[in-house]
């Protein structure tokens, strides 16, 4: 850590020239050389209340932060001084002291305002400086100076190098210190005592009711607890005489009241014991040059007109709430729609039904945040801006579904795209080939989910794209076609031809076997005729030689017959010649 820089008296951080609040190069170049950890306290009250008494006791000295003893404003600007931090070694205790609220003689609530919201964004530890009590006037310039500094670090946040997530409120919001001078009220609620801090947490206790009035009543109180979460309170009795008030630098502590004196110890007691490092989003510790970083961002944002003049300290703060309001509305709306909305949608009907679900959430979040919302102008605000993220998401949806179409198509139809550039469709009947894959590949894309509304139109856009590669096809088909039939009533002629002459050939061979099958029957028959020839014969010979033979044996019968006839004939006549012989002899 380097060594603490030595400041022996505060110097001018932000000059107020003429309402124009420009930073002091002399304070910068002390930020840049101080690289220690810095804890912040600025205070802010109106002019001649004592806010300069207390920050010189919080450096440890009587004088340092000049004290004014008359009606006229004394401190301008913001003044800073630079200390060893009492109780934290290696850190540097910046105080900050600021130009008194009210002048008079400045009459420039808008400058007030400047100055109120830069003691809240440069500091670790915000002192409120009022008199006597809390009121409700106290209250709502708290409540408008809270959201002034709300939108300055907002519109200051791109230009904050080196801090990341500038938007987080939590790490730019100080701890919270409300200290009230000349205090004479009985801390005293409903016949029970009560300490500085339930006061100030009484006061700013939620009204219980939904009106309009309850609503007004609330809304401050709430910005400056969400604003303020750390928030204690101090009381201070007068310090002395209203004679020796002009004295107060240099008067002793005996001479002082001792409630008093013992009421600054414990303020003093408390800034140094828990007043915190002040850190940026990312827990980055600020050091000098990041304090003089804050310092330049912020007036120049401040420079360039970024935040609303305080003509009217309510019209201002509703300006600024409303518009806080619809932008808190808007975020709404795009953040359910972003959880809900799955683009595309399939039916245009599915995209308004989301989008007048999360309209309506919307409107009731602006509600919920408005503040005297006079003829509903930025209700109607609200309402355009629905209806511009409600058009621009009409069109998103659209192109949504365009891509995603145009994505499956690739997809589905690619694979044929490259069939038909490698002629596989070139040929006679591709074209029905082509418009069968066609109408598969279109049922497939049918079939695919969440294509959107511009489904449909992308199909045909896309069929409408190829339809001079289908005629060409087509026509491809027709010619090759002709020339196919060509070739096939001639490979027909000639296959008949063949075909014929094959039966031709055929039929010769038939007919060749037939007459060899003819021939060999007839040889055969020959052959069977022969032998039944033959066999007829030996039959007939057979039959011959029977009837021959029976012939014959017939003959020979008859010749055996006749022989033993003539035999009887001899034997007759030998008998009767026997018989005749002895006739003559007798005779």
């Amino acid at each position: 850590m380097t060594p603490n820089i030595y400041m022996p008296a505060p110097v001018c951080l932000i000059e107020n020239n003429g309402g124009q609040l420009l930073a002091n190069q002399e304070a910068l170049e002390i930020l840049s050389a101080t690289r220690n950890p810095l804890v912040v306290v600025a205070i802010v009250g109106l002019y001649r209340t004592g806010k300069s008494y207390l920050m010189n006791k919080l450096a440890g000295k009587n004088k340092g932060f000049s004290i004014g003893s008359t009606v006229q404003s004394h401190t301008k600007g913001i003044w800073m001084w630079c200390v060893p931090h009492p109780k934290k070694p290696n850190h540097t205790l910046v105080l900050l002291d600021t130009e008194g609220l009210g002048d008079v003689e400045k009459g420039d609530k808008n400058n007030d305002a400047q100055i109120f919201a830069l003691a809240i964004l440069l500091s670790s530890t915000f002192v409120y400086n009022t008199m006597n009590k809390i009121d409700q006037k106290a209250i709502d310039l708290l409540h408008y100076v809270t959201e002034l500094s709300n939108l300055l670090r907002k519109v200051s946040s791109p230009d904050l190098e080196g801090v990341e997530d500038a938007s987080n409120l939590q790490s730019f919001c100080p701890d919270f210190v409300w200290t009230l001078r000349d205090f004479f009220l009985t801390l005293e609620v409903d016949g029970q005592d009560i300490t500085a801090d339930e006061y100030l947490e009484n006061s700013l206790r939620l009204k219980q009711g939904t009106n309009e009035s309850v609503k007004n009543f609330n809304l401050p109180r709430l910005c400056i607890k969400e604003f303020f979460p750390i928030r204690k309170c101090f009381i201070f009795d007068s310090p002395t005489h209203r004679k020796k008030l002009a004295q107060l630098e240099t008067l002793p502590n005996d001479e002082l009241d001792p409630e008093f004196v013992q009421q600054v110890a414990g303020f003093c007691s408390h800034i140094f014991n828990h007043s915190n490092t002040k850190t940026l989003p990312g827990g980055i510790k600020v050091n000098g040059p990041y304090l003089k970083s804050l310092v330049l961002t912020y007036i120049n944002a401040i420079s360039r007109g970024d935040l609303p003049c305080m003509e009217n300290s309510v019209l201002t703060l509703a300006q600024i709430k409303n518009s806080a309001a619809v932008k808190k509305a808007i975020d709404h709306y795009d953040q359910q729609m972003s959880q809900k909305v799955q683009l595309p949608t399939e039916t245009v009907h599915e995209l308004l039904d989301l989008h007048r679900e999360s309209e309506r959430e919307a409107t009731e979040v602006f509600m919920k945040n408005s503040f005297k919302d006079m003829d509903q102008k930025f209700q109607k605000e609200l309402e355009t801006l629905l209806e511009v993220k409600k058009d621009d998401l009409y069109k998103q949806n659209m192109e949504a579904s365009s891509c995603r179409c145009s994505v499956l198509l690739r997809a589905i139809f690619g694979p044929l795209e490259n069939d038909v550039r490698q002629g596989i469709y070139s040929k006679p009947g591709g074209h029905r080939l082509l418009v069968q894959k066609t109408e598969e590949l279109k049922a497939r894309y049918y079939q695919e989910p969440r294509k959107g509304m511009q489904a449909e139109r992308a199909l045909q856009e896309y069929l409408q794209s190829r339809q001079s590669t289908t005629d060409a096809i087509l026509q491809i088909d027709l010619a090759l076609t002709v020339r196919q039939k060509e070739i096939e009533e001639a490979n027909r002629k000639a296959q008949a031809a063949k075909i014929v002459a094959q039966r031709l050939e055929t039929i010769q061979r038939h007919n060749q076997q037939m007459m060899m099958q003819r021939e060999r029957l007839y040889q055969e028959q020959i052959r069977q005729i022969q032998i039944f020839r033959e066999y007829q014969l030996q039959q007939q010979q057979r039959a011959l030689e029977r009837r021959f033979q029976e012939e014959a044996e017939n003959l020979n019968r008859e010749i055996e017959t006749e022989r033993r006839s003539l035999q009887n004939e001899i034997q007759d006549l030998q008998r009767n010649v026997v018989s005749l012989d002895d006739t003559c002899i007798l005779l």
